[in-house]
């Protein structure tokens, strides 16, 4: 979608939502289900915007039309950071976002999201189905009346847009930089001054000047914002959000009260989306990163190694806090994802690692 484009749905989007007064109780209508899906997104944001209403739309499908799902993008009826609290709340039945925003309920959660230095999107799903992770993120989650699923991944991220070049760790000192979840943490470490915000705030932020750094999504999303018009230097690797997994996440009465083939085909909706959201983010941002580089000047700069190791160094001191939690259940999700994490860097340095390099030899390969 092309930046005019998202910016006039935007636009529709939260005019209809001032018009928007409140929702009518949850309704069964001839055995159909209203539901109403809020997210933390404007409304067809490529990626993340999008995916949300095509899990609304898998819903729909998979449940043969007797779930029905309005969507109300960041906004049209809470605030993007407040769709957490209105689903467990019941205001609205289900909710599209990621969990690293949700480290003020636990520190706990945002592991099920992103860990800076941790688990890409395949080896995060992978904890979750094959390393016991499913069940942590559902005992946290039902703590505040929620049942919870991955939906989709963002892959790895950038480090992020810079209006100046980073050289050494001194430059990041002070340097007022927009990122989320552990991340923040780890930033804040190495003396950056992280601020909390939106996409969109973020560029208006840095095109104030009252930003000087910030990593959202990646080139795909991140181009529909615009950012590329107030940032050239765009930094690489994404340490601190190794991926970014989507979730979903439903109000618990309303999900017990389904019978067992409506659970089935909400959970199948979730989770039958993750691949093909992960596959289109990849897809699409290696497109925009060439549109950015040949037609909007974007320099596409890799962090020196010691800031690398600066991070690494702050990263591991942040886990090893969350490993001493005062709760009990944190200090077990931390331990899983550790245990998880070692058993894939130790097949990965094999594996992937090893067939990346291969590929990265000086060899006669058509182009």
């Amino acid at each position: 979608m092309k930046r005019r484009d998202f910016l006039k749905s935007a636009g529709l989007a939260a005019a209809a939502g001032a018009a928007t007064t409140g929702l009518a109780a949850p309704a069964i209508a001839q055995g159909v289900r209203q539901w109403n899906m809020v997210t933390a997104w404007p409304r067809n944001l490529p990626g993340p915007g999008v995916a949300a209403q095509m899990l609304a739309d898998r819903i729909e499908a998979l449940s043969g039309g007797r779930i029905t799902v309005r969507l109300h993008a960041a906004g049209e009826l809470v605030p993007g950071r407040g769709v957490f609290d209105a689903v467990s709340e019941g205001t609205a039945e289900l909710y599209h976002a990621v969990p690293a925003y949700w480290g003020s309920k636990s520190r706990g959660i945002e592991l099920f999201g992103s860990q800076p230095f941790g688990l890409l999107a395949d080896e995060q799903v992978g904890w979750l189905a094959h390393g016991g992770g499913q069940e942590l993120y559902d005992e946290i989650y039902a703590r505040f009346g929620l049942k919870p699923f991955l939906c989709g991944n963002s892959g790895p991220q950038f480090a992020g847009w810079f209006r100046n070049e980073i050289n050494s760790v001194d430059d990041l000192r002070g340097l007022r930089y927009r990122t989320t979840g552990i991340a923040s943490a780890m930033a804040s470490r190495i003396g950056m001054a992280v601020q909390a915000m939106s996409g969109p705030e973020m560029f208006q932020a840095l095109q104030a000047g009252t930003l000087d750094a910030g990593e959202f999504i990646g080139p795909w999303s991140d181009s529909a914002l615009g950012v590329q018009q107030v940032a050239k230097n765009y930094y690489w690797p994404g340490v601190g959000e190794p991926s970014s997994a989507e979730e979903c996440a439903i109000n618990m009465a309303v999900y017990e009260d389904l019978p067992d083939d409506l659970k089935q085909a909400v959970a199948y909706a979730c989770e039958s989306l993750y691949n093909p959201v992960w596959t289109e983010y990849t897809t699409k941002h290696a497109m925009a990163l060439r549109e950015l580089v040949s037609q909007h000047g974007v320099v596409v700069r890799q962090l020196p190694e010691d800031v690398i190791v600066a991070m690494g160094n702050a990263a591991g001191e942040v886990i090893a806090e969350l490993r001493e939690d005062s709760d009990e259940l944190v200090r077990r999700i931390v331990e899983s994802y550790l245990a998880y994490r070692n058993l894939m860097v130790e097949y990965k340095t094999y594996a992937d690692n090893g067939m990346m390099n291969a590929r990265a030899l000086d060899y006669s390969y058509p182009s």
